[in-house]
Order: structure tokens, then sequence, then C-alpha cells
């Protein structure tokens, strides 16, 4: 039986998402987008076009499971609390619809899909197109939701080998 993956790359001004279907070691490519909040909306503006586009996302496609971007600290600690605002947004979205979520670090995501904890976004995005050929992301934002998603797969399929 398959699962069906929602991937979440929050932002403020760019939240990208994906879907992938998986079963075993097999994916499929869903969909995939940005959203994005207008620029010079206000804050809880900006949070209620995240959590409301999410929203739409989990009725539209009825992930089984999300897996989302665990916020870093960066150096700028305003810019990080922004940052978790966004993704608190998309995860209450998700949470409200009883959908699992799982948390991974950025270190994590990039050495699941390339093998190195530090891979650049080139090299993400490379990978993402090798191992779901039907994915065609635009934009790094939607790149890394689907890098998301995948890493997310391969992760929860291994842990079965293991058990």
């Amino acid at each position: 039986m398959a699962t069906r993956i929602l991937g979440i790359d929050p932002g403020l001004l760019h939240t990208g998402w994906a879907v992938i279907d998986t079963a075993g070691t097999s994916r499929h490519y869903v969909a995939s987008g940005v959203i994005l909040p207008k620029k010079t909306g206000a804050l809880p503006e900006r949070l209620a076009i995240i959590f409301n586009e999410v929203t739409k996302l989990c009725e539209t496609f009825e992930p089984n499971e999300c897996s989302m971007e665990i916020t870093f600290v960066n150096k700028n600690p305003t810019t990080t609390l922004i940052l978790g605002h966004a993704r608190a947004a998309a995860m209450v979205a998700i949470a409200v619809k009883n959908i699992p979520i799982f948390e991974y670090e950025p270190n994590r995501i990039k050495k699941i899909l390339t093998g190195g904890g530090h891979a650049d976004k080139t090299a993400v995005d490379k990978m993402v197109r090798i191992l779901l050929p039907a994915a065609a992301p635009k934009t790094p934002d939607e790149s890394d939701a689907i890098a998301i998603a995948l890493a997310h797969a391969n992760t929860t399929n291994f842990a079965k080998f293991i058990k």
C-alpha cells in the first residue's frame, strides 16, 4: 500500500511544498509548488495565507504523513523567529487534519539525498531530478520540499528494514 507524503520547506516569503507517493523503494511524483504570500502584507496576513494554502493542500492531496524542515538558528534571531512563525502556520494547518508530522534538520536531508550533509542547493536539486525524473522544480524552495519528502520516504523505508 502506498503512503502519500507532503513535504514542506517553510518560509515567510516562499513556502515550498511537494507531494509524493511511496511504496517500498518505489517513489512517484504527484505535485509540487510554492506558496507566495504578498511581500507587502502584514505578518498575520502572510501567516494566514500559509495556513490556508497548506490546509488546501491537505484537503486536495490527502497525505498520510508530512515531513518538514526544522528551523535552524540564523545569525539574526529576528529572522529565526519569523521563520519559526511561518513553520508554525504550516504545522498547525497539518496538525488540525491529524496528519503525523516528521521533522528533519537541513543537514540530515542533504546527507540522506546526496550522501553529504553540507551539499549545496545545486547538488540537492540534481538528486531530486535523478530520483524523481517527473519532477521539474522551478525554484529552490520547490526542489527543497521535494527533497524533504524524499528524505522522509527513504528514512522510513530504511527503518522498516532494520526492525
